[in-house]
């Protein structure tokens, strides 16, 4: 009868664990392509639900696709560019959203155009045709990569494009140059028959654009409401990141479950030169995965400010908050 008792006490706890893992579907930026595996792969190696969290993930439309999602309470947790979520709060003071862990520490912001039409350098922007689709994070900052080069913008012609159209007609030439994320442009263009050494990529922060770029977002009141599972989560995105560097190859092929079209091999260099250019740059490196530096978040305010009308003097705490990171070597990464 003991034993009956035991194990009828032990059914009956992690029955109790089961049903107490905590729902929190992802609203991603983008697509399922190479950047979104470490995600996807803490999935299937179940970081999320060792944590306690039943996570699914959803793709996005772009880096601003995420903001109202979360905004609204369709989804607890997003990614999506900080500078944008920044003016995001500033037009909706009091809007329920916040940025709590930094993932793209070095922005991949970037205007990518074709050698072979005369674009190497920013100035050359000036005459040309620059395609931009409207909801697209890096276009989002054009403005103060323009400022920081000196750029005439009216001498520039700019042509609203959607995503899916926005590399195909750079490779038709229809379009001299297109803002985007430096390693999906780049990619798509190979990928579409565009000569490597043909491809010129303008990277905003080797440009004067001292901004961050994607981060996880939340939803503040269920982040008020669910703390613990806020952090577990950001645990779990750390563990994923660690796992997709140590082995790339396996993160993609955890991506390819829910994008089976998807080119392997283009996809682990997407997500490859993410990891070397925009995740694991050498403050990551030093200080861990996911905070920020307080003097370099207020220099990036005064750059946007440069460019945008702040309705309200801008509070960096409105913008970012660390406290659900975990603490201790969790958000560590290395090679």
């Amino acid at each position: 009868m003991s034993r009956i008792a035991l194990t009828a006490a032990a059914f009956a706890v992690s029955s109790s664990a089961a049903f107490a893992q905590t729902e929190m579907p992802f609203a991603l930026d983008w697509k399922f392509e190479g950047p979104a595996a470490p995600y996807t792969l803490a999935i299937d190696r179940g970081f999320f639900s060792d944590q306690g969290l039943e996570v699914t993930v959803t793709e996005g439309a772009g880096s601003l696709d995420a903001i109202p999602k979360v905004a609204t309470g369709a989804f607890p947790v997003g990614f999506a560019d900080i500078n944008s979520v920044m003016r995001f709060i500033d037009q909706n003071p009091g809007a329920p959203v916040i940025p709590v862990m930094m993932v793209y520490d070095k922005p991949p912001f970037a205007v990518v155009g074709r050698i072979s039409q005369g674009i190497t350098e920013p100035g050359d922007l000036e005459g040309r045709t620059l395609g931009a689709p409207p909801p697209d994070g890096a276009w989002a900052q054009f403005p103060i990569f323009a400022a920081e080069n000196g750029l005439d913008v009216d001498a520039i012609s700019v042509e609203p494009v959607g995503f899916p159209t926005r590399e195909p007609m750079l490779a038709q030439g229809e379009v001299d140059a297109v803002t985007g994320f430096s390693f999906s442009s780049t990619l798509n263009l190979i990928r579409l028959g565009v000569p490597e050494d043909d491809i010129s990529v303008l990277l905003m922060a080797d440009y004067g654009v001292d901004l961050y770029g994607n981060a996880i977002i939340v939803n503040t009141d269920f982040a008020e409401a669910n703390p613990d599972a806020v952090t577990s989560f950001l645990t779990a995105v750390a563990m994923g990141w660690q796992a997709a560097i140590s082995d790339p190859e396996a993160a993609i092929a955890s991506l390819l479950e829910r994008n089976p079209a998807a080119d392997a091999d283009l996809e682990t260099r997407r997500l490859e030169l993410a990891i070397e250019a925009n995740v694991l740059t050498d403050y990551v490196a030093q200080n861990g995965m996911g905070n920020i530096d307080p003097e370099r978040f207020a220099a990036a305010i005064e750059q946007t400010r440069s460019v945008y009308d702040f309705q309200s003097e801008p509070d960096p705490a409105l913008f970012f908050d660390g406290k659900y990171l975990p603490a201790g070597d969790a958000l560590m990464l290395s090679e």
